[in-house]
């Protein structure tokens, strides 16, 4: 593949709508954008999805006014907002339902042996007790946020915060519970565990 410099000239045109602009600038983007997803999507549809979701923003982007002022940075602005569009991607992906609870899921693995079986009860016990001693708000938010998997827009709703400030609250309750944890670990795990 060759690569391309462009000028003010190729902007001017491309922010335009000239087909024959558009045209080569999609058929030269597409390549480098599918060589990014390819190692990062594994499926091809999601990779086609991607790639158009990548172009439809650039050419919103182009034609808002005072969006790309440099053309040499053309190449770098298309990267950036592929990277964006993957990113939206992987927090889309990350958003699954939870498994309904069913007799189905209680089924026990038998890969599991008595001791590893006897860890994860302790381990479940430990962080019950960890979250008894948090705050009200702390205890009842890290449940509701990890174990109850329960959607982020309804939490803010809940807490009437909103997503930035839920991200700062979630942060603290994190920090408490760690806080308390490490207090009941011994002195020389908790030396270890504190780094």
């Amino acid at each position: 593949m060759q690569f391309q410099e462009f000028n003010q000239s190729y902007l001017e045109r491309l922010c335009s709508g000239d087909f024959r602009t558009e045209s080569h600038f999609v058929s030269y983007f597409s390549e480098l954008i599918q060589l990014k997803l390819r190692s990062r999507v594994n499926s091809p549809q999601a990779v086609e999805d991607l790639r158009q979701e990548t172009f439809a923003r650039v050419f919103v982007a182009l034609r808002s006014e005072g969006k790309l002022r440099s053309p040499e940075r053309l190449g770098a602005f298309v990267n950036s907002v592929c990277n964006n569009v993957l990113l939206e991607h992987y927090r889309a992906s990350s958003r699954e339902d939870p498994i309904e609870d069913d007799e189905s899921t209680n089924i026990p693995d038998p890969s599991l042996d008595v001791v590893s079986i006897l860890s994860h009860k302790e381990m479940q016990q430990n962080v019950r007790q960890v979250l008894d001693e948090l705050s009200e708000r702390d205890r009842r938010l890290l449940r509701e946020i990890f174990l109850e998997e329960r959607d982020k827009d309804a939490v803010c709703h809940d807490f009437g915060v909103d997503r930035d400030y839920l991200r700062v609250l979630l942060h603290r309750a994190k920090q408490a519970f760690k806080a308390v944890y490490l207090k009941k670990l011994p002195a020389g795990i908790r030396d270890t565990a504190a780094d």
